[in-house]
């Protein structure tokens, strides 16, 4: 994105005004899985919310063990008699209606803690992501009749948006309804026990609407909360879990124009962070390599011999002297006054004049 420093702005025709926005710094900050992937996992065990089965379940019985004597275990048994309940095993995790082994309490470790400069730049990378077509095409977003990523819409078009009608009329418009569409037909019911405690659908996740809450105003989400798989989110209060659901980056984002003005000084606005930057200018480190001009460093002269592929024969400089000497003059010198010095320690080391003297005289 850094190669692409503005964005058009979109009318209500789905046709570019010829206005055009400087493409936010966040846009070019680099993309990081992993990072995005932790975060996210964090982020959504403290969205938990705690739960535990009732203290008094698989003991509202009178219940007590035979002892011993009668030929059975000492569970403890129903009293009573006249129903098949009576002299039932009653209380243990092993027994019918009995209550479950290390019963789940509230007070559980829920919540993990998580940097908060992780936060942001997990924060950032998903932003940064979602200005990449691939990306969003790999998460199953419907975008082939998109002007272009990241897709900016003129806020004076939206301030009239709220109603369910004119939203969808507005994302049609720009291309944008097909994503609508594709999360629309995605709804089914849910497997398992989940349909009987309030999320009976599940659904695919459509077009992410980001506005700005001084300029466009709060009728919006009115507007756009009918929609299937259509959500909304101010531009200050960007959250992870819905720039990228399931940890996945590529979430299809459409911005208001007063928020991506905003969105520069949101990040401003931070107190000791900075925007991160990539290690490397140029990811692609095979079209690197393979430039003809660090070709023709590796290669080295014209006039070394080839081989049966074309390419210029590579001698190991640890072995060939001459390319050894090529690359580093000063190897001469330096073998030179390693042989001197493995010379002068070979020599016997002379005996000291008192032992002469010793030798004389006996």
């Amino acid at each position: 994105m850094a190669s692409r420093p503005t964005v058009s702005i979109i009318g209500q025709d789905g046709k570019a005004t010829g206005a055009t926005e400087v493409l936010p710094k966040v846009f070019s900050a680099p993309i990081r899985p992993d990072i995005v992937k932790h975060v996210h996992t964090g982020m959504a065990k403290n969205k938990r919310q705690p739960y535990s089965v009732s203290e008094k379940a698989g003991h509202q019985t009178s219940a007590e063990s035979w002892g011993t004597g009668r030929a059975v275990a000492r569970i403890p048994r129903v009293s009573g008699g006249g129903t098949h309940r009576a002299g039932q095993a009653a209380f243990g995790n092993m027994c019918r209606s009995g209550r479950m082994f290390a019963p789940t309490k509230v007070w559980r470790r829920w919540h993990t803690k998580i940097n908060q400069g992780q936060k942001r730049f997990a924060t950032a990378s998903a932003i940064a992501a979602s200005a990449v077509a691939p990306l969003l095409f790999a998460r199953g977003h419907q975008i082939s009749q998109v002007p272009e990523v990241p897709l900016v819409i003129d806020s004076a078009v939206v301030g009239g948006v709220a109603k369910t009608r004119a939203a969808l009329a507005l994302l049609s418009a720009v291309g944008a309804s097909a994503d609508v569409e594709k999360a629309k037909a995605t709804k089914k019911l849910r497997a398992g026990k989940g349909k009987l405690r309030g999320r009976r659908h599940r659904q695919r996740r459509g077009p992410l609407f980001v506005y700005s809450s001084e300029v466009d105003g709060k009728d919006v989400v009115q507007g756009f909360r009918n929609l299937p798989g259509v959500e909304t989110c101010p531009v200050d209060a960007l959250n992870l879990l819905q720039l990228a659901p399931g940890g996945h980056l590529g979430r299809f984002i459409v911005w208001t124009s007063a928020a991506i003005k905003e969105l520069d000084a949101v990040y401003e606005s931070k107190k000791g962070f900075f925007l991160p930057s990539a290690v490397v200018a140029q990811p692609d480190l095979t079209r690197i390599i393979n430039s003809s001009e660090i070709q023709s460093v590796l290669n080295g002269p014209k006039g070394e011999a080839r081989t049966k592929r074309g390419n210029v024969q590579k001698k190991n400089p640890l072995k060939n002297k001459q390319v050894l000497l090529r690359q580093n003059p000063y190897a001469a010198t330096f073998a030179k006054e390693a042989s001197t010095a493995k010379r002068e320690s070979s020599k016997p080391t002379p005996l000291p004049e008192a032992f002469h003297e010793l030798l004389q005289e006996v």
